[in-house]
C-alpha cells in the first residue's frame, strides 16, 4: 500500500494535481499505516519480552520436552537466553527451544 501511494503521488501529472481533499486523505491513511506499523512492532516486542521471561521463570526448574526428531527429554533448565526471536532453554547440554516445552515441574517433584 505504502509503496502504491508514494509511486502515485511521485508520478502525478503536474500539469492535473491531485485534489487537496483527496491528497489529505491518502495523508491521514498514510499516517494511520505507519502508526500502525509502530503499534505491531511495539507488540511484538513485548511478546517477545513475555516469551523470554516465562523462559528465564523455568530456570531452576524440571521441564519436559519434545525434541525434533519427536523423542521427548526431561531436565533441570540452568539458563534462558532469547535465540533470534524464539527463548532457548539450556537443559543439561541441550538447547530446548520453548515451544518445545511440553511441561513444567518443580525441582523437587
Amino acid at each position: 500500500f505504502l509503496k502504491l501511494l508514494v509511486a502515485q503521488m511521485k508520478y502525478q501529472d503536474p500539469s492535473k494535481p491531485m485534489d487537496s481533499n483527496q491528497l489529505m486523505a491518502q495523508t491521514a491513511t498514510f499516517t494511520q499505516v505507519e502508526k500502525l506499523t509502530e503499534m505491531l512492532t511495539t507488540q511484538q516486542s513485548m511478546v517477545t519480552a513475555q516469551r523470554l521471561q516465562a523462559a528465564s521463570d523455568m530456570v531452576g526448574r524440571t521441564v519436559s520436552y519434545t525434541t525434533t526428531d519427536g523423542h521427548t527429554g526431561s531436565g533441570v533448565v540452568s539458563s534462558a537466553k532469547l535465540s533470534g526471536s524464539e527463548p532457548t532453554l539450556k537443559v543439561g547440554n541441550t538447547d530446548v527451544p520453548l515451544s518445545s516445552v511440553t511441561e513444567v515441574r518443580s525441582s523437587a517433584g
